[in-house]
């Protein structure tokens, strides 16, 4: 039978992110042998070698990696499974909605005020969070929706509700030679040896490599970029936070970028539903 349990996944995580079968066991709070033995019953069960064992710890395997990833998806998901549950139970009427602080503001608003003169619309609760940090809000159960953007953002997994498509700018020092161009292309602002280019987190929340600064939130941007210590590309509804330090200026040839209003795609709630149609009338 090759039915895996949470328990020995939770198991198996932690010696493989340890390396070493003291230390897991120490984290997970149980006795070395009964760890060892749950390892070595999944390994008989599924009939592969999951870890490599010497005197210095243990190593994984090919098999141990893929395993690994599958794991760690597969506890999220019974974590974010379990939330979602308690939510639903506390107020089947309410929604989480994660949107990044300071993003586009002006449609959250219409969002919120149509969708609030719906009746019996849901209460929605916003939950501002991070650069980048939206995705990973939904899928492990702390939102049930989020404004997020195409192609920035990764949206496999996901329904999707288009709300606003933008063209780019880029957001200058006002001081800067470049400030008073009334377009710009990327090459303009690639490669200048005084103003690098923002460095937004990827899918996976690593940053690219790069000599310019690594952005975590919206403040900070508007803060580097005013002390000339960097320039950013965004969607033209920037604009709305920008600073008198600030400049905007059009990006030619650059692609559009559009905001979603975006959900898991196995979602049957009515209150989801519900925000969905007001987007779609929106």
């Amino acid at each position: 039978m090759n039915t895996l349990e949470t328990r020995e996944l939770r198991y198996f995580v932690a010696v493989a992110e340890e390396l070493h079968f003291s230390r897991a066991a120490e984290r997970l709070g149980i006795a070395q042998p009964p760890l060892s033995r749950a390892i070595q019953q999944l390994e008989r069960r599924l009939g592969v070698t999951l870890l490599e064992r010497n005197r210095r710890g243990v190593l994984l395997t090919d098999a141990g990696r893929v395993l690994l990833g599958e794991a760690r998806a597969i506890l999220e998901a019974a974590a974010a499974a379990a939330r979602r549950t308690r939510r639903a139970a506390a107020s089947a009427n309410r929604l989480t909605l994660a949107a990044k602080a300071g993003a586009n503001h002006e449609l959250l608003r219409k969002l919120l005020d149509a969708h609030a003169a719906e009746p019996g619309a849901a209460e929605i609760e916003v939950l501002l969070c991070g650069m980048g940090e939206q995705a990973g809000m939904v899928r492990d159960g702390r939102a049930d929706v989020a404004l997020m953007q195409r192609p920035v953002h990764s949206l496999a997994g996901f329904d999707t509700e288009d709300l606003l498509t933008e063209e780019q700018v880029a957001i200058l020092p006002a001081g800067h030679p470049l400030a008073t161009r009334t377009s710009l292309t990327m090459a303009d602002i690639s490669d200048l040896p005084d103003l690098p280019l923002a460095r937004w987190p990827c899918n996976d929340g690593a940053y690219p490599p790069g000599p310019g600064p690594e952005i975590h939130d919206q403040s900070q941007l508007a803060q580097l970029i005013a002390l000339g210590h960097t320039v950013a590309v965004t969607g033209a509804s920037a604009r709305s936070w920008l600073w008198s330090a600030h400049a905007a200026v059009p990006l030619t040839g650059a692609s559009p970028v559009t905001t979603v209003l975006a959900w898991p795609a196995h979602s049957r709630s009515p209150a989801v539903a519900g925000l969905v149609r007001t987007a779609a009338h929106l």
